[in-house]
């Protein structure tokens, strides 16, 4: 899906990303694939001067991957641990990772940028865990964060 960058970006991608998994049979993933849907558009609507925001979803049996992509390399995002205490932006990556079971960005050709993130059925964001008493997070032990490359 394309849509041009503009103040409703995120409504319209959050709208598509939620019919694409509901259609598929993925219904427990719909609540984390809009939140970090809604953050990763508003980022490139707030941060690019691109024209416009393409929303990708890759559905497999027990995986979702959402790939979105602008046209202008923004700056490099702050991670939230540096952001001031009181600063009212910055926050909306640690929400991702904290939904993800993986993301991460990569850069192709010299100006095209991609955020992506994976959701796995009763992984981090799966309504499924959540409903099963496993509150987001992931488990002890278990390992990812942000993985820069392909996703």
């Amino acid at each position: 899906m394309t849509t041009p960058n503009s103040a409703t970006a995120a409504k319209l991608a959050r709208d598509f990303v939620a019919s694409v998994l509901r259609v598929t049979g993925h219904p427990g993933l719909v609540d984390a694939a809009i939140l970090c849907t809604s953050e990763v558009v508003a980022n490139a609507h707030v941060h690019t001067g691109t024209q416009r925001i393409v929303i990708e979803v890759s559905v497999g049996h027990d995986r979702v991957t959402v790939r979105v992509r602008d046209d202008c390399t923004p700056p490099r995002p702050v991670p939230a641990d540096r952001c001031p205490p009181r600063d009212e932006h910055g926050r909306g990556l640690m929400l991702v990772d904290a939904c993800a079971d993986a993301w991460g960005s990569s850069l192709t050709g010299a100006r095209t940028n991609t955020v992506w993130f994976t959701l796995v059925v009763n992984g981090r964001g799966s309504a499924e865990r959540t409903a099963a008493g496993h509150p987001g997070g992931a488990a002890a032990g278990q390992g990812r964060g942000n993985v820069t490359g392909d996703g």
